[in-house]
């Protein structure tokens, strides 16, 4: 869903379903989930709208290149670095993996995985257009000072 004059999207996980029905923007995809092409397949049966985005979750540069192969609009590549919320997903990839990513799709990359204010600019400086977390939001005190901040990583 976009309101005039916002540049905000909504994006449901996982539910093509759900983000049909409700007309959000898009649906983010989990790396082991629906493929991006069976995404837009479905899409194109229940909503035909122009301009929904279809994101994947990719662990590998292998995932990321299948995930661009099959359709998406983007994709967020990690863990780039240590975190308790994606330990399951395998050994963090670092910033030169990242980079490698970023190097090899024409789609855009973000980051995610144990993000935060002091390494966000690293992964932008390794192509990434930008992030995903999750503790460096919820430990924040002051949510618009780090957003703020966050728009000036460069």
């Amino acid at each position: 869903m976009k309101r005039a004059g916002s540049r905000s999207a909504i994006l449901v996980n996982d539910r093509v379903d759900v983000a049909c029905a409700c007309g959000a923007s898009g649906v983010h995809l989990g790396g082991h989930g629906l493929p991006a092409d069976e995404a837009r397949r479905l899409v194109s049966q229940r909503c035909a709208r122009a301009n929904f985005l279809v994101g994947v979750s990719a662990h590998s540069l292998d995932g990321a290149m299948h995930a661009e192969q099959a359709g998406a609009d983007y994709v967020i590549f990690g863990p780039v670095y240590a975190t308790p919320s994606k330990a399951g997903f395998g050994m963090p990839q670092g910033v030169q993996r990242l980079k490698e990513v970023c190097q090899r799709l024409r789609i855009p990359v973000l980051a995610i995985g144990g993000i935060t204010m002091e390494n966000a600019r690293d992964c932008v400086s390794a192509g990434a257009v930008g992030i995903a977390a999750i503790r460096l939001f919820q430990g924040a005190t002051d949510l618009d000072a780090v957003v703020k901040e966050l728009r000036n990583v460069s």
